[in-house]
């Protein structure tokens, strides 16, 4: 019998223990997903390389396997006011922290230790792939006309495949996204400057390494996190703001952005360390755009190079 294609659900909860399968459930768990690739098995091997006397391969053997998903979610409140929302456990497993003001906001920002860890169930017409010890790294992206999205990239420790019935999922977390304009996203500003923008994206910039070595736990480490972006803008004479020489001194400026206009289906992102690198002129629709690289670099006690705030 053929697996559909089109009949897939994911599924992702934290893990109380690193490693040790959360058992999420598709009435709890489940996430909303588009453009889904997974790898099942991502192997490395070692050759055996053997000496004979005739021509002809060796074989190669197994010496870590991992398994690997990718998938964005749309950028979008859970609903309510402070109720995290359906994407939270993801941006978890992706070294942030989560913090609930109750009725009001929940807030994710970039940490350097403690990071968590999530089980993610990829049921695929039946057939059910499990990671276990699953972290990750995350890219968010807003384009004018189009839907806001995160993208997730996630490894976790291989386990054998079974077969399982398809979960029923419960999507009411994941509200209707809005498309990034003019109505639904508040004016962009960058460098204290309300600038006209068209297109923002931010990479979380994680750095992750699968290791089994003798005497030590098989697992996925969260190692490093380099953030950096791309800003396109309309572009402004030297008089309305010096880009040019901001760029050139190398200078850390604010960024603010708020999607969303009504309570529950908010999300604001901001930083007060961007650098903007880079700025060369682009083309839309017969007008110069200014598009720069962005470096998002922390202050003081660090873990402040942005925050994702759902409100």
């Amino acid at each position: 019998m053929p697996l559909l294609s089109r009949k897939r659900v994911i599924l992702a909860k934290i893990e109380t223990t690193y490693g040790t399968d959360s058992v999420p459930t598709g009435a709890a768990n489940a996430i909303l997903v588009r453009n889904l690739t997974l790898t099942p098995q991502d192997t490395e091997f070692a050759d055996r390389d053997l000496v004979r006397p005739y021509l002809g391969r060796s074989e190669q053997l197994p010496a870590a396997i991992r398994a690997m998903v990718e998938f964005e979610v749309e950028l979008a409140g859970s609903g309510t006011a402070g109720t995290a929302p359906g994407w939270g456990a993801l941006m978890r497993a992706c070294a942030h922290s989560e913090t609930v003001s109750a009725g009001v906001s929940v807030t994710y920002a970039p940490i350097s230790q403690s990071f968590e860890s999530a089980s993610i169930y990829f049921n695929v017409d039946g057939v059910l792939h499990r990671l276990t010890g699953a972290r990750g790294t995350m890219t968010l992206s807003l384009r004018a006309k189009e839907i806001p999205t995160i993208k997730f990239t996630l490894t976790g420790l291989y386990n054998a495949v079974t077969d399982a019935a398809l979960p029923t999922p419960t999507y009411t977390p994941f509200q209707k996204p809005l498309v990034v304009n003019n109505i639904n996203t508040t004016p962009f500003s960058l460098h204290s400057f309300a600038a006209v923008m068209s297109e923002l994206s931010i990479d979380q910039g994680g750095s992750l390494v699968h290791r089994t070595l003798v005497g030590g736990a098989e697992n996925v480490l969260f190692t490093d996190r380099q953030t950096q972006g791309s800003i396109t803008i309309e572009a402004t004479t030297v008089a309305e703001k010096d880009w040019w020489t901001i760029a050139r001194n190398a200078t850390l400026g604010a960024l603010a952005i708020t999607h969303g206009t009504v309570a529950g289906n908010r999300v604001a992102i901001s930083s007060s360390g961007v650098q903007l690198t880079a700025p060369n002129y682009t083309d839309l629709d017969g007008i110069h755009m200014l598009q720069m690289g962005m470096n998002f670099v922390p202050s003081g006690s660090g873990n402040n190079e942005y925050s994702i705030v759902v409100s």
